[in-house]
């Protein structure tokens, strides 16, 4: 069964972290393969939350976008150095293929080859040398085997087309010469006496026994086949090792891991056919094709506390979306067939979870009632928070005793650990938990922490006005506002870019603002300060 992630936004905080770790094991109670990931690093508050609940800290995804692992392209096509060509060919016709990679028996890559050289070592009726095996003559040339004493067969192909008389007297036989005759006997005594590393007789003719036993005495392999001499002469050169004809310079390849988008576009660039995939270590998984980037397997994902298409994973529109969880007001992210879209207006992700579980009538484990709690608490500020609901606090409540904690003395210590910015830098304070917003033509962004001691981040203020304002530049940003929440006050410390001054005072009603200005009664970015904003965005 197919894993679908189950992921909250970019720079992830407690709750769509747990959340998702949350849904994630109720899917999979209910006969799903999910699986819980992360979309950026964790932050103190999340990181004692999951160590505090013993629960493992969820995989990092850097993207969902189509991999050459998520397409049907040709798994398992190769053909190793040892094989002939003659199976190659019957191998790349069957499977409509025209080149092919060439393998080690460890399935190690060497190189390719394609039915274009093939073709040209038919054309070319070039077979004075073979190198090769006897088993893969036995089964080019449909022989029997006679005589064998080596494996391995490499040497000159002469033919007895001459006189017998002509022959034993102008041609020189040596150790690496290789004979097809029919039924030639005085050639075929020439032939054994000078120890010839192999002796085809063709024609499905008899060798005499005597002449058999001075093979035995001289080691000489012999092959008899039932094919004439033209046919056999025709086809020699097909028992060769395929590494006898494979190209190893300069061959592009690809890795599972690669994007499809990455492929198309380098393929058509090369105007290749056929490219092998290959592992890290050089291991063979098979060849693909232009076209086999439609057979695509699309990855499917289920969104947790977002659905704003910019704090969600790259490559999303590469995605199937099956299912979104959120509490946030509906946002960017379009699907082309109907999704189950679970969106409430209640403080926390972790409450609609909670929901889910009593409606498919789901046990709640210690642990993950734990860390559900502890999305509340985060979201809501202990029920500080103006986008708390009375449906919150009863969930909380019922999950306290669940999890067999008491509220206030583990929200203290949880709150205390994620507000401490000692050893954060102004990238860890500004992008921990900052979201992105598109409205129109205007970009926002808005990064909000906790705070206990405002004194602590005024000692970075220049150094955070400075990231802010390279940010702006950098990334087109027409406001980026950092709100440091003090949920002892009951209000937030704002800093912003410059240009940002007269919309931060026109949202909330206030003159003459400073970097690390205090807001009273602002603490809540779902329910104050975004809303507050877009009042003043949408009025100019």
């Amino acid at each position: 069964m197919k894993t679908t992630y189950v992921f909250g936004h970019k720079n992830p905080d407690t709750d769509s972290v747990c959340s998702a770790i949350a849904l994630s094991y109720l899917k999979n109670q209910l006969g799903m393969n999910t699986e819980p990931r992360i979309l950026g690093h964790l932050n103190n508050e999340t990181k004692f939350v999951l160590d505090y609940f013993k629960i493992e800290e969820p995989r990092y995804l850097n993207d969902v976008k189509l991999q050459i692992k998520d397409i049907d392209y040709g798994k398992g096509h190769m053909c190793n150095a040892k094989q002939s060509l003659y199976e190659v060919i019957y191998y790349l016709k069957e499977h409509h293929l025209s080149t092919i990679p060439v393998v080690n028996d460890k399935k190690k890559f060497l190189g390719l080859l394609s039915m274009k050289d093939i073709t040209n070592e038919l054309i070319s009726w070039d077979y004075d040398g073979i190198n090769t095996s006897y088993d893969n003559i036995l089964k080019t040339i449909q022989g029997q085997a006679i005589l064998r004493f080596e494996d391995e067969i490499k040497g000159n192909v002469l033919v007895a087309s001459y006189r017998s008389t002509t022959f034993i007297n102008d041609i020189e036989l040596n150790k690496n010469d290789i004979l097809i005759i029919g039924d030639r006997h005085s050639i075929i005594e020439y032939a054994v006496n000078s120890g010839v590393k192999l002796i085809i007789i063709t024609g499905d003719n008899q060798i005499k026994e005597d002449h058999l036993e001075l093979a035995k005495k001289n080691h000489v392999n012999i092959i008899k086949t039932s094919l004439r001499t033209f046919n056999v002469v025709k086809i020699i050169g097909m028992c060769n090792y395929t590494e006898t004809l494979m190209y190893s310079k300069n061959i592009v390849s690809f890795q599972e891991n690669d994007y499809v988008n990455d492929f198309v576009n380098q393929a058509n660039k090369l105007k290749y056919k056929v490219f092998p995939v290959l592992t890290a270590k050089k291991e063979c998984l098979g060849v693909i094709q232009i076209n086999d980037s439609a057979n695509k397997h699309k990855k499917q994902v289920i969104l947790v506390d977002h659905n704003e298409k910019s704090q969600s994973a790259d490559g999303l529109d590469e995605a199937d979306i099956i299912e979104i969880v959120d509490h946030h007001k509906i946002g960017t992210i379009g699907t082309k067939e109907p999704i189950n879209f679970r969106n409430m207006p209640v403080g926390c992700t972790a409450s609609i979870i909670y929901m889910m579980f009593k409606e498919n009538r789901l046990s709640i484990p210690k642990n993950i009632a734990g860390i559900m709690l502890s999305s509340i608490i985060s979201d809501t500020l202990l029920f500080r928070s103006p986008t708390t609901t009375e449906i919150d606090k009863e969930i909380a409540y019922n999950l306290s005793n669940i999890a067999e904690v008491d509220i206030e003395k583990y929200a203290q210590e949880m709150l205390k650990s994620g507000s401490s910015l000692k050893n954060k830098t102004v990238e860890d304070i500004l992008l921990t938990d900052f979201k992105t917003f598109n409205l129109d033509k205007i970009k926002f962004g808005i990064g909000q922490i906790n705070i206990i001691d405002i004194e602590e981040l005024d000692k970075m203020k220049k150094e955070l006005n400075i990231l802010i304002e390279d940010i702006i530049l950098e990334q087109n940003y027409n406001i980026i506002m950092l709100f440091a929440t003090d949920i002892i006050r009951d209000g937030s410390y704002v800093y912003y870019n410059e240009n940002a001054k007269d919309t931060i005072e026109a949202a909330f009603n206030i003159e003459n603002i400073y970097q690390g200005f205090f807001i009273p009664k602002i603490i809540s970015r779902k329910k104050q300060i975004i809303p507050n904003l877009v009042n003043v965005f949408e009025d100019k």
